[in-house]
């Protein structure tokens, strides 16, 4: 096996000491020596039942296996099938090496040997094909043995061994036989399949087709229902496999199996009160079922998700809501979790679903005395000492409201207010009154802790009921409420007390004197979204919120307040935006322009527009990004059975923002609000001081002439109003504001005691740069048009100089060929007269031809007499030596002969 090369001599260096990890090595290898070339079978076996012993005990026995002993156990199982015995123990031996060790757990560096053997035997290309034909061995241990060991791969290297088990012809439906095989056989098939169709769609297409609804149904309802087991829980979890993200799989089932098995598994059996720790897992396994069928696929469009729909329809169709309001509503003996799941369930089952919204609206509960379903889901919001029940109960309404109007109308036609002695009636008496007298009741409870707590949850259930519908809006607006005791005042608008219980949850103090605002945190946040959702695009609850004076302060005061959160300061600044946004108030004292203007005096526009920045940045809102939902699986089952509340003396749960809870409250839809809100913001505070009073009718008293006041005095006094030190002063620091405005430096400097001169030197500094900015452009085009100039110019001298000699060479050639045209009109004409004397030239030319030669005469006779006498004085001087001259010139003139008669001929 050339795998297991690399881990050769690794065991002394990991564990223990050097000697006591080679005597382990040397015995791991005797023992399988004797496997292997052992004569007698007893001792093969006995040395078998030695090595499983070691591996299963012993890390260092584990690694020496690995280097050294998967050849020989897997040539066991290949070639000596008939030895049931050796088969066993090899097999029992192999699940012992990939078992880790617990008691002998060390560092995270170390190698782990259980996980080194998974490795090398999962990438033994046979490996998977020689178990799987294990599976139809007789024996029965070799069976267990071998669904043992294939799970114990498949959690080491599940993607390695679906690809394996996807490629071996009838794989799957080995596995799938051994559901049909005995108790102890059935249970760990049903583990492995469990494993292996997670996030493997291919393997879940096979599961379905080789009957796995019909088995996993038999098996639950064998096993008892939610009453029975973990095997109960391992079907619900198969099946959960094979729905989720599968529409496929999902209309199979419903139109083959049909939903009344899983429907079944929700219906109580036995004692009310018998709900044990793997009940309430079971439960909750089955909720998650019902969930996947609901909830549709990511994927495809929400609007489109025909499936959905379908299954939505089918389900209440066939009763289950009665049973999800029987375990969320009325069981109140169920555990919490329980509780929760099935009440988001009801959520999600009538989400968007119309017929779905009726039929709960129409549902009542309750033997003796019955009760609209949803004021008994009101009541658990109202009284739970549960937050995470509250919550959940809270998403039915949010569902319910949701692209509801005639839902939220009817809903807000029972808020009719109570006579007193009605709403300070006993909380038991609150079965007798409609959903809007106990909703109203809980909003007015005095101010006390625990009160402002049912003050909260009361706020939520109302802002779902008039969210996105104005008519609703201003009919609670019309809600007024009277106080305790006539003598105490008029009665107060139902909004007015609202801010009024957001201001006391922060003034509010703890046993301890400190100060409460924390702990109370997302009461406030809760009041904080119902405000927003009220004055949203609504101007008449602007006008209402403005009414009183002190709102406006409270919340400046708020949105400055550096010791509250980032996302109750954010909040708060969104109202204010929306108080300048949705403003119709024609009085100057409370319109869009005065509000800006209190805001750019009290916090300052570039202060203002950082809450929204760090609005944006907080977790509350940064953590909307769409988490995985979390499976329920047999290691997450027992932490999700037990849920438990965040303690509000806890510290570490004393922020909004480290209160998870809330996100089922602040949704992606209301987020998605606020961002919106802030773009509109910005951009209406732009206008307003793009436009400010001027468009106003309303003259200042300040400015309004005066009894006896001439013109040229009301000149003058408007000039020194309008110039006056403190108005210029306020709009500069406007201005610098609004040139600051979507910054995000929080570390800002502080206004200058003279804003208007640092406005104006700023502005003067920003033009001196423009200035000089263009005047180096200028410069720089100055340069580059006078060098072209200059090129131009030397060009143009150029051409000038060759057109003139162009033009010389032009008349040159005119005048020539002028003189041509004339002499050749002279010739074809004849005449002479002009033509020169030939005859005289020529008798010139002879005359002057002979006095040269004349003249050539007489210097060559001068120079044969010169010669002659030379001649004579040589031949004298010859005849004085005894020479015989006549001899020496004979021959001598037969050479010259020729020339000289020639010569005497010419």
């Amino acid at each position: 096996m050339d795998l297991v090369s690399g881990y050769k001599g690794v065991v002394g260096l990991v564990f223990g000491n050097e000697n006591s990890a080679a005597n382990e090595d040397s015995y791991v290898e005797r023992v399988l020596d004797r496997i292997s070339n052992g004569q007698i079978a007893e001792d093969r076996r006995a040395a078998m039942v030695e090595l499983q012993s070691v591996v299963a005990e012993s890390r260092a026995a584990q690694l020496a296996f690995g280097a050294m002993g998967f050849p020989v156990l897997m040539s066991v199982l290949k070639e000596e099938r008939d030895d049931v015995e050796m088969v066993r123990g090899a097999l029992e031996t192999l699940v012992s090496a990939l078992t880790p060790l617990d008691h002998a757990k060390g560092s995270r560096d170390e190698v782990q040997p259980a996980l080194m053997n998974s490795d090398l035997l999962s990438r033994e290309s046979d490996s998977i094909s020689l178990l799987l034909s294990l599976l139809s061995e007789e024996d029965f241990y070799v069976r267990y043995y071998t669904l043992q060991l294939l799970t114990a791969l498949l959690t080491s290297s599940p993607t390695r061994l679906q690809e394996a088990i996807l490629s071996i012809p009838r794989g799957i439906t080995r596995l799938m036989d051994m559901l049909m095989d005995r108790e102890v056989i059935r249970n760990e098939a049903l583990l492995l399949l469990t494993y292996l169709t997670r996030e493997a769609e291919e393997i879940q297409k096979i599961v379905v087709f080789e009957g796995a609804f019909e088995k996993v149904f038999s098996i639950i309802k064998e096993e008892g229902g939610s009453d029975g087991g973990v095997v109960v829980q391992d079907c619900l979890e198969l099946l959960n496999n094979l729905l989720r993200k599968n529409a496929s799989n999902q209309v199979l089932l419903r139109e083959t199996m049909g939903l009344d098995p899983l429907i079944s598994i929700l219906r109580s059996r036995g004692g009310n009160y018998s709900f044990t720790q793997q009940k309430t897992v079971n439960l909750l396994s089955a909720l998650e079922t019902i969930n996947l069928l609901i909830m549709g696929d990511p994927k495809v469009d929400p609007g489109k998700d025909g499936n959905k729909l379908t299954n939505k329809t089918t389900l209440v169709q066939k009763k289950v809501l009665d049973y999800l309001l029987l375990l969320g509503v009325e069981s109140q003996w169920a555990p919490v979790p329980v509780r929760c799941a099935a009440l988001q369930c009801i959520g999600n089952l009538i989400s968007e679903h119309p017929r779905n919204i009726d039929a709960i609206a129409t549902k009542r509960l309750g033997d003796n005395v019955q009760e609209p379903a949803l004021n008994s889901i009101l009541r658990i919001i109202l009284r739970t000492s549960s937050t995470q029940e509250f919550f959940a109960a809270d998403y039915v309404f949010k569902c319910f409201c949701e692209k509801n109007s005639d839902g939220q109308t009817m809903l807000a036609s029972t808020l009719i207010p109570q006579p007193q002695s009605m709403m300070y009636a006993p909380l038991e008496e609150d079965v007798n009154m409609s959903f809007g007298s106990m909703l109203l009741r809980s909003l007015t409870l005095s101010e006390n802790n625990g009160d402002l707590e049912t003050c909260c949850r009361a706020a939520s259930v109302l802002s779902h009921v008039i969210k996105n519908n104005n008519q609703c809006k201003e009919r609670v607006l019309k809600i007024k409420l009277e106080a305790p005791m006539s003598s105490l005042g008029d009665p107060e608008p139902l909004m007015h007390r609202m801010v009024k219980y957001l201001a006391v949850a922060s003034s509010m103090k703890n046993r301890n004197g400190k100060s409460a605002l924390n702990n109370n945190s997302y009461v406030q946040l809760i009041i904080l979204k119902l405000l927003i959702i009220w004055l949203a695009d609504c101007p008449g609850a602007v006008q209402c919120f403005l009414d009183s004076r002190p709102h406006l302060t409270y919340l400046l005061e708020l949105v400055a307040d550096s010791s509250v959160t980032v996302s109750m300061r954010g909040l708060a600044a969104v109202i204010l935006g929306e108080c300048v946004i949705y403003n119709k108030s024609s009085d100057h004292e409370k319109d869009a322009f005065s509000i800006v203007d209190t805001i750019s005096q009290k916090v300052g526009l570039t202060s203002y527009f950082l809450k929204f920045d760090e609005l944006q940045k907080s977790i509350l809102f940064a953590s909307k990004s769409s988490e995985p939902r979390k499976v329920l699986t047999r290691s997450t089952a027992a932490s999700m059975a037990e849920i438990e509340d965040v303690d509000e003396d806890d510290p570490s749960s004393q922020k909004d923002e480290e209160l998870p809870i809330l996100s089922s409250v602040f949704d992606s839809h209301f987020i998605n609000t606020v961002k919106k809100l802030e773009a509109d913001v910005r951009e209406s505070i732009v206008v307003i001081y793009s436009q400010p009073k001027s468009k106003v009718a309303v003259v200042p008293a300040e400015l309004e002439q005066r009894k006896g006041e001439t013109d040229g005095e009301l000149k003058k006094h408007y000039q020194l109003t309008v110039f006056s030190p403190d108005l210029l002063g306020r709009n500069a620091t406007l201005a610098e504001d609004l040139s600051k405005i979507g910054g995000n430096d929080s570390s800002s400097e502080q206004r200058a005691s003279g804003p208007s001169n640092r406005v104006q030197l700023e502005t003067l500094q920003r033009d001196l740069q423009e200035t000089s900015k263009r005047l180096e452009l200028l410069k720089e085009e100055k340069v580059k048009i006078e060098s072209d100039a200059s090129y131009y110019k030397n060009l143009a001298s150029k051409m000038e100089s060759d057109l003139k000699s162009l033009s010389d060479a032009y008349n040159s050639l005119e005048q020539a060929n002028y003189h041509l045209e004339k002499e050749a009109k002279a010739l074809k004409s004849g005449e002479h007269s002009i033509s020169p004397d030939i005859e005289a030239i020529k008798a010139e030319a002879r005359e002057e031809a002979q006095k040269e030669s004349e003249t050539e005469l007489n210097d060559l006779l001068v120079c044969l007499g010169q010669e002659q006498s030379r001649v004579d004085r040589l031949s004298a001087r010859l005849i004085e030596l005894g020479e015989d001259v006549d001899k020496l010139l004979e021959g001598i003139g037969d050479d010259l002969g020729m020339p000289e008669d020639d010569e005497d001929e010419d």
